[in-house]
């Protein structure tokens, strides 16, 4: 999923990605990077499908170099030499440490839970898996879709916003908050009472509607209405990987913003 997000990451970019040839001439992306003992995970920290990656390296105490690669404006790409490590040429991307490469973030996050199962963020109950996928599909097709506009709008000057195409977007999101109230769990995550794949998905949207309230959302709080939301919004950053994940996507945030005034 394709994504115009605001201007480019905060720090912490790694010296490597100032190559600019990440792959050897007539050679497949595995032998390329056959020298590589460490994953690596190609992303930005404005971007919230990286979040979900990154939730699962932290809980499952995984080793991994982060890259910001060159070129990218949060999940959309511009010219740059990171599509010869993913062809497709979306983030996130995590490079194996056998140096083959796998794309998409849902992909990535199957292939963490089956590789290293402990400890799991995928729930055993079958209902409680089906609670996670519905709460993650929820988001994917009828949150962020709906938030597109403003992703495109908030990476502008806010003298050049276009203000009717903000307010359409702002209700088609609220409609699609009331879905996630009505799914979303009441024992401080997602779904039950510990981390799961669910709140990877979530954190990053509902901190990002919450960050965008004010300018963009004509309220200080958008979840006053959406009682369960704000009860899970508030008790979910208790949870210290949630915490690391949030703090990180914010201080991108107020770096992106610092850097357009």
């Amino acid at each position: 999923m394709a994504l115009t997000m605001p201007a480019k990451w905060g720090k912490n970019v790694q010296p490597s990605t100032a190559k600019t040839s990440l792959l050897r001439p007539r050679q497949g992306r595995a032998a390329a990077f056959k020298d590589i003992c460490r994953m690596k995970l190609y992303q930005t920290y404005l971007s919230p499908f990286p979040t979900r990656v990154r939730v699962l390296l932290y809980a499952k105490n995984i080793d991994v170099e982060i890259i910001e690669p060159e070129g990218f404006h949060g999940s959309q790409k511009s010219k740059s030499s990171y599509e010869e490590v993913n062809p497709i040429g979306r983030i996130p991307a995590l490079v194996l440490d056998d140096g083959r490469v796998l794309p998409e973030s849902e992909v990535i996050c199957e292939y963490l839970e089956d590789a290293f199962p402990e400890p799991s963020l995928r729930p055993t109950d079958p209902w409680a898996l089906a609670q996670v996928r519905l709460l993650s599909r929820i988001s994917d097709f009828y949150v962020v879709m709906a938030m597109v506009p403003l992703f495109n709008e908030s990476g502008k000057r806010r003298a050049d916003w276009n203000r009717e195409r903000i307010d359409a977007a702002v209700v088609e999101v609220f409609k699609s908050l009331e879905y996630l109230e009505e799914y979303i769990g009441e024992d401080g995550y997602a779904v039950g009472t510990s981390l799961t794949q669910a709140d990877g998905v979530l954190l990053p949207i509902l901190m990002l509607a919450s960050k965008w309230a004010p300018a963009l959302f004509g309220t200080d709080n958008p979840f006053d209405r959406l009682p369960k939301l704000a009860a899970y919004y508030t008790a979910v950053q208790l949870d210290p990987i949630a915490k690391r994940v949030m703090d990180e996507t914010l201080e991108a945030i107020g770096a992106s913003q610092g850097r357009r005034k």
